[in-house]
C-alpha cells in the first residue's frame, strides 16, 4: 500500500510545474523578468551607441529607425541608455536585497529560535526601523552619508533587513515546535545544525517569495532616489535619473521620459507577478482561510 502511494505521488518538480501552468500571469511575469535580466547582462554590448556618446546635431530627435527610442537633449541615444541602465538597477537593487535576505535570515533564525528576552530586544530594535517610512529613511541616510553606489546598496539592505527578519522569525516560531526539530534535539544535534539544516530549508519557500517582493520594491526605491538626485549621479544612464532629466523636456520630447518610465513599470509589475506566482507555486495554502 505504501509502495503504491509512493509511486502515485508526482515528483516535486512536476507538482510545481502543474501549479505553475495554472498561473499564466506568473509565466508572463517570469518571462519579462528574465528578458530584463538578460538585457542587464548583455545590454552594454548590444547597445548601438555609447550611453554617453553625444551628438548635438541629433538632439531631441523622436523615435526613428536609427534611434529606436529617440535622443535626449545632448543627442544621446535613449535606447542605448535604457539598455545600459538596466544593469545598475539589477546590481544596486539585487545586491541590496540579497544582502538584506542574508542578514535578515540570520537575525530571524537566531531571534526566533532563542526566544525570550533576546527575541524581544531584537524585535523592538527592528520595529524602530520599521517605524520610519522607507523612502524618508532612505533620504535621511543618503543625505547624511552622501550618494554613492556603496551607500545605495547599504540603504536598500538596511531598509529590508527588518521585514525579511520578521518573516523568517515567524516561520521559526512555528517550525521549532515540530517533531523533526525535537528529534534533532534528541539526537544531540547542535543549535547551528538545527537552524541551518532542519529549520531553514523548511522556511525557504516564504523567504524566496518575500525576497522577490522586496526586490521589486528595491527597483522602485533605487529609481526614486535617482529621480530625487540622491541616487546614482550623472552621467549615469540610471532610469530614475533619466526621468529626472527629462522633466523639463516632456512637452517637446515626451519619449525622453516615457521609455525609462515604461521600463521601470514593466520590471516592477513583472517582478510582482513572479513573486505572487512563487507564493502560489511553493506555498499554495498561504492566505487561505
Amino acid at each position: 500500500m505504501g509502495l503504491e502511494t509512493a509511486h502515485a505521488r508526482p515528483p516535486q518538480a512536476a507538482l510545481y510545474w502543474q501549479r505553475l501552468k495554472r498561473n499564466p500571469l506568473t509565466i508572463v511575469g517570469a518571462a519579462v523578468f528574465l528578458f530584463f535580466l538578460a538585457m542587464a547582462a548583455v545590454g552594454p554590448w548590444l547597445a548601438p551607441y555609447g550611453h554617453q556618446e553625444q551628438n548635438i546635431a541629433q538632439r531631441l530627435r523622436p523615435p526613428a529607425a536609427d534611434h529606436l527610442f529617440g535622443t535626449d537633449q545632448y543627442g544621446r541615444d535613449i535606447f542605448s541608455r535604457v539598455l545600459v541602465g538596466s544593469r545598475g538597477i539589477f546590481l544596486l537593487g539585487g545586491t541590496g536585497t540579497l544582502l538584506a535576505a542574508l542578514i535578515g535570515t540570520t537575525i530571524g533564525l537566531f531571534s526566533g529560535y532563542c526566544g525570550g528576552l533576546v527575541d524581544e530586544i531584537v524585535m523592538r530594535l527592528l520595529d524602530i526601523l520599521l517605524a520610519f517610512p522607507p523612502l524618508l529613511l532612505a533620504l535621511v541616510l543618503l543625505a547624511t552619508t552622501g550618494p554613492s553606489l556603496a551607500n545605495l546598496v547599504a540603504v536598500v539592505t538596511i531598509l529590508y533587513v527588518p521585514m525579511l527578519a520578521r518573516v523568517v522569525r515567524s516561520m521559526v516560531l512555528d517550525l521549532k515546535t515540530k517533531e523533526f526539530v525535537e528529534a534533532a534535539k534528541t539526537r544531540g544535534e547542535g543549535q547551528l545544525f538545527i537552524l541551518f539544516r532542519e529549520i531553514l530549508p523548511n522556511a525557504l519557500a516564504p523567504l524566496l517569495v518575500e525576497t522577490a517582493m522586496r526586490f521589486s520594491y528595491a527597483i522602485f526605491l533605487v529609481a526614486s532616489l535617482g529621480f530625487l538626485g540622491l541616487g546614482v549621479q550623472p552621467p549615469s544612464p540610471d532610469w530614475g535619473l533619466q526621468i529626472n532629466e527629462a522633466r523639463s523636456y516632456f512637452a517637446s520630447a515626451p519619449w525622453m521620459l516615457l521609455f525609462p518610465a515604461a521600463a521601470i513599470s514593466l520590471l516592477v509589475v513583472a517582478t510582482n507577478l513572479m513573486s505572487d506566482g512563487l507564493r502560489q507555486v511553493l506555498h499554495p495554502t498561504a492566505g487561505r482561510r
